[in-house]
């Protein structure tokens, strides 16, 4: 093996300018494996005593979590990245796009900052002297679906492949929400307030399913070291994209942790689990109604002390005392985080109209989970899903490839998915461009 080979010594050291390191790139479509190929190598380093020098990265919690490793923002700089295609490293560049310097002649002008700050991410990206590309397919298992997720891959699918998506379009006679197994099927969305919005909806419904009101956990916010009082503020803080409060937690709901709280232990930001329980005080809870976006009857509840959630894989060996197998209390964490207020600010006339934000610095303490019943698409890269809803109808600014690619290839077969709404056959058809055509062409070369 390449890497254990380069770590043992076996084989003479690598010359040029990378100094003898080994640094490697290990491309493949969905369903290759490439995080379980991760989990061999980090056994590796466990079982020859190395374990201490490896860090595992991914850019966004959920596909950290799925390798045992830590967000690029947790953690910056170290080897192994997982899910590259999702990683976009200066102001949203694809690390494939050629910022040579010819390509600027033309305009006329000198590189910006965050131009020069661009090639220095494509000069990581040219230091790579290996390359194994994995195409073993070890996910898919419908042979007519692989074909079409190739053909998507190449932007070349057929009319008679979008017609067989079609047929797993909800409201069909044959495809219905509301019935086992998709009334449990996580759903994929392009964007955080759709997700937000779908998590409400699913958790109200939950709550009213189970015969119980719905409760929010109000996050204890501060701002200049003082509780946030003012209605307005308190108002816009609850009403916030679930990414920065956890909002209706329901028994049985998926959840998604947001922090590291035990790295040691698998507790990482990312990890899946299901809410069982929450603690609290009884004297925490008001009904008076704080949002118009949650029912009349919701229960307010200001200060949770922890919540019980069931974590299989957590590294957690042993029962915790009067607690059954993988329940784990969740403590409340505290983060910082900065809001745009400019929409609640008294109005000034002022003929100059800027569009200047006004932000103010939170300090936040709460549970640190979000609901999962439906996630973002880019969030679900390196999962296997069993059942999923998935939306193909794409945002007008989006013209990626793998915004339709990546929630199409999550499954093992074209009978795990429903699709939530009709869509356009030209979203089957995005062909990839040619900065990305010549780098996978530079990389088989390698």
């Amino acid at each position: 093996m390449i890497i254990t080979s380069h770590l043992d010594g076996d084989k003479p050291s690598r010359t040029g300018d990378n100094n003898g390191q080994l640094i490697m790139c290990i491309p493949g479509c969905g369903g290759t494996e490439k995080s379980q190929l991760i989990r061999a190598v980090t056994e590796y380093f466990r079982v020859t005593n190395r374990i201490q020098k490896m860090r595992k990265l991914a850019p966004a919690r959920i596909a950290a979590a799925e390798i045992g490793g830590m967000t690029i923002h947790s953690f910056l700089g170290e080897q192994l990245i997982d899910e590259m295609s999702m990683y976009r490293p200066v102001y949203d560049a694809p690390l494939h796009t050629d910022f040579s310097p010819e390509n600027k002649k033309k305009f006329n002008k000198l590189p910006s900052e965050k131009e020069i700050q661009q090639r220095v991410a494509r000069s990581l990206i040219l230091e790579m002297n290996g390359v194994v590309k994995l195409t073993q397919q070890m996910r898919t298992e419908d042979i007519r679906y692989l074909q079409l997720l190739e053909r998507l891959r190449q932007g070349q699918c057929s009319y008679e492949d979008y017609e067989l998506l079609l047929t797993g379009v909800v409201g069909q006679s044959s495809v219905s929400l509301r019935e086992p197994p998709w009334n449990q099927a996580p759903m994929l969305v392009f964007r955080n307030q759709i997700r937000t919005q779908l998590n409400h909806r699913s958790a109200i419904h939950n709550a009213v399913q189970a015969g119980c009101n719905p409760m929010v956990c109000v996050a204890q916010d501060f701002c200049k070291g003082k509780p946030v009082e003012e209605p307005a503020l308190l108002k816009k803080l609850l009403e916030l994209s679930d990414s920065n409060t956890e909002h209706l937690p329901v028994p049985g709901m998926p959840v998604i942790l947001t922090q590291n709280i035990a790295i040691e232990l698998g507790l990482i930001n990312g990890m899946n689990g299901i809410f069982r329980q929450r603690v609290y005080d009884l004297d925490a809870v008001s009904t008076d109604s704080l949002s118009k976006m949650f029912p009349v009857n919701t229960q307010y509840l200001h200060k949770p002390i922890y919540a019980l959630v069931q974590i299989s894989k957590s590294k957690i060996e042993c029962n915790l005392e009067k607690l059954r197998s993988k329940l784990i209390p969740i403590p409340i964490m505290e983060q910082t985080f900065q809001v745009d207020i400019s929409d609640i600010l008294p109005k000034v006339n002022n003929k100059s109209k800027t569009n200047r934000k006004a932000l103010l610095s939170i300090k936040r303490r709460a549970l640190p989970l979000v609901p999962a019943y439906s996630i973002t698409t880019h969030k679900s890269q390196g999962q296997t899903l069993t059942k999923v809803v998935i939306d193909l109808k794409l945002p007008k600014d989006t013209d990626d490839i793998a915004a339709v690619y990546v929630p199409l290839s999550r499954e093992k077969r074209l009978d795990d998915l429903i699709i939530l709404q009709h869509f356009d056959y030209k979203v089957l058809v995005i062909k990839p461009s040619k900065s990305q055509v010549a780098e996978m062409q530079r990389l088989d070369k390698i």
